[in-house]
């Protein structure tokens, strides 16, 4: 059989055609392989793969810092996975970990890193690298450093604090006559002068002084309930295989002052959280408790709202908090220059983390904090002190922010606050429940 040759204008033998294009598909080949191994594999990307769980305002702020980076980094792409709030992060991290197809990088919450530095499902910061990326840790707060530490290697650096704060309503403040001479909230000093404060600003909205909603959410319950069991200095230990070790009568005042609140004056007897937000969205009370990361809805609500660290009523300034912090989950197969890249990912989200304070939580790199810009920014300001007494969860692999420990409990303690049990009785049965807990290993 032959062939047409239409370059040389005549016929070719079949073996002269399998060998020409044989010998043409071998330079294209080469040429292609020369391309590839040299300008197009400069030009490729690492791809970077990152885990979180954060959404809504939060998302956005993020992906905004990711994009950031990405822009300022050729020689990476980082990819985030978003994935839900509360366990089913946890469960699906600490599977992809074991598995051995986990990301480059994460998010947890500081209060669960307990649970996974033990079990090698993350690794350690190299602190020398982190150095190299103008990352150290005096520029972290005392307490947040700390908590980054885990049998002394750190095993997670933080972005934020997030703490539990009050936010206020000056308008509402200043007719109740609440406010100082600076324009904030005057001082209280216990728990008494602090419902004094709500019932004059109940007097000017006429429905509620404080706002604070709970009905469902055993993290709610468990952010305030924390917050002034800390204010009496009092401790909590949940060690393996032992007891609860807990100050049984500051944990009982503070459910009992918790439950007076709910009194249809001071606050509403009962509500979820929703409920509570917009009520103190729509000026239905002067204060609200709840996270910093509530900020953007009640400024785009249009109120005039200030924020503070709630008052410290018991003689111990605290406030409950966690942290947003990045974590090198352990990987099957270590790609040195992905490592690399994801120290230089985090040092850049870490130096660019003013736009995540404008969402209301407060930077964990100190040079942001202490920069004129976050200082302009209010009542961002007014509550940064917050980093210096914030109180994490007593470590447990079992604590943290959306654990299970929480939701515990919410069903022993939800009852309290509506006034049909004793404190006393719901304190017993959460410290049994968690006693149960206590005496069972750790699954991770």
């Amino acid at each position: 059989m032959k062939q047409f040759d239409f370059f040389a204008g005549r016929q070719l033998s079949r073996r002269q055609l399998l060998s020409g294009t044989a010998a043409l598909g071998s330079v294209l080949a080469a040429g292609a392989l020369a391309g590839c191994g040299g300008n197009a594999s400069a030009a490729a990307p690492r791809g970077i793969q990152f885990w979180h769980l954060l959404s809504g305002g939060d998302g956005i702020k993020m992906q905004a810092l990711i994009s950031k980076a990405n822009e300022g980094n050729p020689g990476f792409k980082v990819h985030p996975t978003v994935l839900a709030w509360g366990p089913p992060y946890y469960t699906k991290l600490a599977m992809a970990s074991a598995g051995g197809r986990p990301p480059q990088l994460a998010i947890m919450h500081a209060s669960r890193v307990p649970g996974y530095a033990p079990g090698g499902l993350i690794d350690p910061w190299d602190l020398d690298l982190l150095s190299a990326n103008g990352v150290t840790a005096d520029n972290f707060a005392p307490r947040i450093w700390d908590k980054s530490q885990q049998n002394g290697k750190v095993f997670s650096i933080a972005l934020d604090s997030h703490p539990f704060i009050m936010f206020y309503n000056t308008d509402v403040a200043g007719k109740a006559g609440v406010l100082a001479g600076n324009g904030q909230l005057q001082e209280v000093k216990s728990p008494q002068e602090f419902m004094a404060m709500a019932k004059e600003m109940q007097k000017v909205t006429q429905a509620h002084g404080l706002s604070f909603g709970y009905l469902g959410s055993g993290s709610q319950m468990w952010r305030l309930f924390y917050t002034l069991y800390k204010q009496h200095g009092a401790d909590m230990e949940l060690t393996p295989g032992q007891p609860m070790k807990v100050d049984r009568d500051a944990a009982i005042e503070s459910l009992e002052f918790m439950a007076s609140l709910f009194d249809d004056t001071i606050a509403a007897k009962s509500g979820d959280i929703s409920t509570g937000i917009a009520e103190f969205a729509r000026g239905g009370s002067g204060m609200l408790f709840s996270g910093v990361w509530e900020l953007p809805t009640m400024k785009k609500a249009g109120l005039p709202v200030d924020a503070a660290t709630i008052p410290t009523l018991y003689g111990t300034a605290a406030a409950y908090a966690d942290s947003h912090s990045f974590v090198l989950p352990r990987q099957l197969n270590l790609d040195e220059e992905k490592r690399r890249d994801v120290y230089k990912f985090v040092s850049d989200i870490l130096k660019g983390s003013l736009s995540w304070a404008e969402a209301g939580h407060i930077p964990a790199y100190q040079p942001v904090v202490q920069s004129q810009a976050y200082k302009d920014l209010k009542p961002q300001a007014h509550y940064a002190n917050a980093a210096d007494v914030i109180a994490y969860d007593p470590q447990s692999w079992f604590s943290g922010s959306g654990s299970d420990w929480q939701t515990y409990f919410a069903e022993n303690v939800q009852n309290v606050l509506l006034g049909r049990d004793k404190a006393a009785d719901g304190w017993a049965a959460f410290e049994k429940r968690t006693n149960t807990l206590l005496s069972r290993p750790n699954p991770v």
